[in-house]
């Protein structure tokens, strides 16, 4: 038989999977009295979990939540996954959670069994986070924009475009989303009549929220369709055509949401990039690792000949075969 706490914890495992459990049930399970469960339940509640009794012929039990945190029992799988989310959280681009999430870390490492402790030492060996040049927000304007979403209030706020330019705006917030180290914001701006996108690291949240509104269909294809092509077709001053020879899914794995990527062929495709520069797109290229063709930019094709004569001055340099350039 169980001791009384061995027994309170596997009673807690038990409550923390979603749903109503009759007593019968976990008393069967637990291989206990009616009368201990009633106990076990009171103890449970005693140390502050919220475990609410559920109306019924056979009676029942769910696990509710409470003004505080309590200990949680997690398995195996829940506790390397929370693990693996606090690690990573630091590349999320957001400025105030780092410190709470290596705190909370070393907690689960802590009393981490030691059968686990190697595969989150594999992981972290062989893992490592390259954010996209994070633009960083704050937690409190995440907080502050999921609750209008949640809430379907109208959400205000003072906007800067890429130029600078300043704005305000009152949009109904529908999502949240990173990508590429970007938070970005979905939403339907009243004033604009239409779906828009914003970067949430360039708006500042004005208090109080505006009006209730009634949620509306979302665009053709979904709202994350509407943020890819939003970015692919966000106004760089020049945008280049680059024939790749690799195949487009291989591509669009790994490339930006503002990169189109088109098949050109089963081994090849044609990527279409917007930038202020052509030396950044030149250099950007050399970060796909495969044989590549531009296609309709001279100015590109002359950057990325001036990009390889200094590599080749560079590994002719590092042989000996010629003094440094330099």
């Amino acid at each position: 038989m169980l001791s009384t706490s061995a027994r309170l914890l596997r009673l807690l495992a038990l409550l923390q999977v979603p749903g109503a459990h009759t007593g019968p049930d976990l008393a069967s399970r637990l291989g206990i009295s009616a009368r201990t469960l009633r106990s076990d339940v009171a103890a449970l509640r005693d140390l502050g979990y919220s475990v609410h009794a559920v109306p019924g012929v056979a009676g029942g039990y769910r696990l509710g939540s409470g003004s505080r945190l309590p200990p949680l029992v997690l398995d195996d799988d829940e506790a390397v996954a929370l693990a693996m989310g606090m690690s990573l959280s630091a590349s999320h681009g957001v400025t105030d959670i780092a410190d709470a999430s290596a705190r909370a870390l070393n907690k689960v490492l802590t009393l981490l069994p030691a059968r686990l402790r190697p595969r989150l030492a594999s992981l972290a060996r062989a893992t490592s986070s390259a954010p996209y040049g994070i633009a960083a927000v704050d937690t409190d304007t995440l907080w502050s924009i999921a609750a209008a979403i949640h809430t379907q209030e109208r959400l205000r706020f003072a906007y800067k475009d890429a130029a600078g330019n300043e704005s305000h705006r009152e949009v109904e917030a529908y999502r949240l989303v990173l990508r590429a180290g970007r938070w970005y914001l979905l939403a339907w701006d009243a004033f604009r009549d239409d779906w828009r996108t914003f970067r949430v690291d360039r708006l500042r949240v004005k208090t109080p929220n505006g009006r209730r509104f009634t949620p509306r269909p979302e665009p053709n294809g979904g709202l994350e369709d509407r943020l890819v092509r939003s970015l692919q077709t966000a106004p760089w001053q020049t945008r280049y055509r680059v024939r790749l020879k690799a195949p487009a899914a291989d591509i669009r794995a790994r490339a930006p949401l503002a990169v189109d990527v088109e098949p050109d062929g089963d081994d090849a495709c044609i990527v279409t990039v917007g930038s202020e520069t052509a030396a950044s797109v030149a250099r950007y290229l050399s970060w796909w690792e495969t044989d590549f063709e531009v296609l309709d930019s001279p100015e590109l094709l002359a950057q990325v000949r001036l990009l390889a004569e200094r590599y080749r001055a560079a590994s002719e340099n590092l042989t000996g075969h010629r003094s440094s350039p330099w």
